[in-house]
């Protein structure tokens, strides 16, 4: 009798659909794909803001070069709560903590801090140097006695919520999301670009201010890349835009402040005193641009390993994930010294 060997069909092979590694990646959604549906739920909000205002409310925005605090208020904090609605979707499908982009970190109150001194200090010496060299003169003081604190105030709360807009916009979800899809620098780059030509549609706005921008774009870049929060970046920012155009009365990127403390008017060429698009249109702006970029790496790139080592200008692996917070190098003792 013939032995009849029936041989077993071997097992299918477990693999992953590939509509599913299309849209997903070892580290979750794939960045792109965050990138596009983020666009996507803002370009919704925005569309049907402006049906709002144009066809029920009627209201159309004037194009001007001067902006009064209240009106820029009531703009910035509607920006930012229409941003804060995509940041949690996003953080919701990709299953991380809102603050994870980019307010995570250690000394937040003290990063902050820095920042609104070191952003006010470099719009001072930019100011003071035009000043010295006769790019700029100085017509006197606008605002005197209670009528200057409450602009002070009120220009305060207006850039700080500038500050906090452009970076999380920017230097928030898209860096995080671009970082890990394509490396943290390639992201700032682009990003850093696209801030600077951002700033085209301003009045009075030249080509050495759209760089300018765009090199402020990096130094913020620096800053997250260091301390891996954006505090010390909102600080600065904030500042730095409150210095300009409160404290000095100054264009800032073409746009002047109604209600400002000092008066001043540009003197000479466009390209060294910045006309009307203000002294970060100056030349001397990018000098200043380089000198604290490198007094960051002098202060933080000896002291600190930055939370996306190994991320810098390759994609995040999950193999390789980036540290939660900057490290920061502690010195070594050898055995014969004694601890206290």
């Amino acid at each position: 009798m013939d032995q009849l060997t029936v041989s077993a069909s071997p097992e299918p092979v477990a693999t992953q659909s590939t509509w599913r590694t299309v849209f997903i990646g070892s580290d979750g959604l794939r960045a792109g794909w965050s990138v596009l549906l983020f666009f996507a739920i803002c370009a919704a909000e925005v569309t049907a803001l402006n049906l709002v205002l144009k066809y029920i409310v009627h209201f159309h925005s004037p194009k001007t070069s001067t902006l009064g605090w209240l009106p820029g208020l009531i703009q910035e904090a509607a920006m930012l709560a229409l941003l804060a609605v995509p940041v949690w979707i996003m953080s919701k499908i990709e299953g991380k903590p809102i603050l994870s982009y980019g307010y995570r970190g250690s000394a937040r109150l003290k990063r902050f801090g820095y920042g609104l001194l070191w952003g006010f200090a470099a719009i001072s010496s930019l100011v003071l140097a035009l000043w010295k060299l006769g790019f700029l003169a100085f017509d006197g003081d606008v605002l005197r006695g209670l009528p200057a604190f409450e602009y002070a105030a009120a220009w305060g709360v207006v850039f700080l919520f500038v500050g906090v807009f452009e970076e999380s916009f920017l230097r928030g979800y898209l860096q995080s999301t671009l970082g890990r899809g394509m490396g943290f620098w390639w992201a700032a780059l682009i990003l850093s670009i696209a801030f600077g030509l951002s700033h085209g549609s301003n009045p009075g706005e030249s080509p050495v201010g759209l760089f300018t921008a765009g090199a402020v774009g990096l130094v913020f870049c620096l800053s997250l890349w260091y301390t891996g929060s954006l505090w010390w970046a909102i600080g600065f920012h904030a500042s730095w835009d409150w210095g300009e155009s409160y404290f000095y009365g100054t264009a800032d990127s073409g746009l002047i402040a109604k209600g400002h403390l000092l008066s001043e008017h540009s003197v000479g060429d466009l390209y060294w005193s910045g006309g009307a698009t203000g002294p970060e249109g100056s030349i001397v702006a990018v000098f200043l641009l380089v000198i604290i970029t490198a007094a960051m790496i002098l202060w933080w790139g000896n002291r600190t390993v930055s939370p996306f080592a190994g991320n810098g200008w390759r994609p995040l692996r999950a193999a390789q994930p980036a540290l939660a917070e900057p490290v920061e190098s502690l010195p070594t003792f050898s055995a014969q010294q004694s601890t206290l």
